[in-house]
């Protein structure tokens, strides 16, 4: 027997929290990680080399990491709450889910465009007094990162059990 298109619904909503609970685990830990050892004042300080070259996915970049997995994590939230969207249950934890994604994701962006091109991939380190506004403003960002994606765990999370609970 074929499926419903419910059960087909709930079966992609399901697949898509799975991607974004797991997409979003990766990054939370990650950044946690990053925060903790402060991974930005080492990239920021280093010198270049043949080695360790000031780039995005060079030796030593925490691109490497993210660029596999860190850019599903909000069309996978939104992607849950449009598949679920017909569940009252789940709704509210979906769209919250869903806005911290995308929250955390802006967040990242900002990241990307503005700070991590000055302090991390300039030919040379910035001095120290350059250095410091954009590494604090950094840890500001990164923080509501960290932030968001917690909320959107949490939210993943809550949705996931309301569902399992219904069935």
């Amino acid at each position: 027997m074929g499926l419903t298109s419910a059960s087909r619904r709930d079966l992609l909503t399901d697949r898509f929290l799975d991607v974004a609970e797991f997409s979003h685990a990766h990054w939370f830990f990650g950044n946690l990680y990053e925060l903790l050892v402060k991974v930005p004042h080492r990239v920021a300080a280093s010198e270049a080399s043949k080695e360790l070259p000031r780039s995005p996915f060079g030796a030593g970049s925490p691109g490497r990491y993210y660029a596999p997995l860190a850019p599903i994590n909000a069309p996978a939230a939104v992607g849950a709450l449009a598949v679920g969207w017909r569940d009252p249950a789940t709704r509210t934890w979906l769209m919250l889910a869903a806005a911290s994604s995308v929250t955390g994701a802006a967040a990242t962006v900002y990241v990307l465009r503005s700070l991590n091109p000055k302090l991390f991939f300039s030919p040379e380190p910035l001095a120290e007094d350059q250095r410091e506004p954009l590494l604090r403003r950094w840890y500001n960002v990164h923080a509501l990162r960290l932030a968001a994606s917690a909320v959107a765990l949490t939210a993943i999370q809550r949705a996931r059990t309301i569902r399992l609970r219904s069935r």
